[in-house]
């Protein structure tokens, strides 16, 4: 972690050196609560997710809960409508004059106690240059080992600032929201996948937004972050077997014999 006028600041690591690991992606993570791994995509891959999903944040609607700014626009099941989001799930499109999210814990869906934190991780790889000025997504570095009593203030949450390809990879208990737009034309767009345990229920039910006629064009890797695959010894399984086996015919070393 290092200083950026008087805050702390993500560590930065860049998926395309062969000196990133993923064991020294995991350390920081542990360490920092979150960390920014630049490149993790190709320009090319986040130009094309942004123009397959184009038409499903143009076609969004408020939303009426207030949890996302007004004039943030989303889309939803994504492995279902753009190949080039085979490992992705949500979409984020924060256009000018959106204000900051309230700054908040994922992992609160799952009202965890302190002790079984954190059930989540979320990745957010950016499709445009995203910074502090069009609404950058705003975390507190170490905050994932605050008490529970610990509340977090806005003055804390620094921008991780990206390039198209570039992403943040924070735990699910690191204090996060997406930040304001206070630009006059230009938005900031992203898309992120976030991951439970796999003993616990997704946010966002996969099964009914991805249809199984599309889960069955998935590679196996695809199919198991949508939650089709066991977790041993017996969790989630079809008929007494692993739904990967029964669903899609799927046997490698990670298929499971219950």
């Amino acid at each position: 972690m290092v200083a950026l006028a008087g805050k702390p600041s993500f560590v930065r690591l860049d998926a395309a050196k062969v000196s990133t690991t993923p064991a020294q992606v995991i350390e920081v993570l542990e360490r920092e609560g979150g960390v920014i791994i630049e490149n993790l995509i190709s320009q090319e891959l986040a130009q094309q997710i942004k123009t397959d999903l184009k038409p499903h944040f143009d076609g969004d609607t408020p939303d009426k809960y207030g949890f996302f700014p007004e004039t943030t626009q989303r889309a939803s099941g994504l492995l279902g409508i753009s190949d080039a989001c085979v490992e992705l799930a949500l979409g984020f499109r924060v256009n000018p004059g959106g204000r900051q999210q309230v700054l908040h814990r994922d992992d609160n869906d799952y009202h965890p106690s302190d002790k079984k934190l954190p059930v989540m991780i979320g990745c957010v790889t950016a499709l445009t240059k995203t910074t502090k000025e069009n609404g950058a997504t705003i975390a507190i570095p170490r905050s994932h080992l605050w008490d529970p009593e610990r509340r977090p203030l806005d003055e804390e949450a620094i921008p991780a600032e990206l390039e198209p390809g570039d992403a943040l990879i924070f735990l699910g208990n690191t204090y996060h929201a997406g930040g304001a737009n206070i630009t006059e034309n230009d938005y900031r767009e992203t898309v992120g996948i976030f991951l439970c345990q796999p003993t616990l229920r997704p946010a966002e039910n996969q099964f009914l937004m991805i249809p199984l006629e599309r889960v069955r064009q998935l590679k196996p890797q695809a199919q198991r972050l949508l939650g089709y695959g066991l977790c041993e010894p017996g969790v989630g399984f079809m008929n007494y077997s692993d739904p990967m086996r029964v669903l899609f015919g799927v046997e490698d070393e990670e298929t499971v014999n219950m």
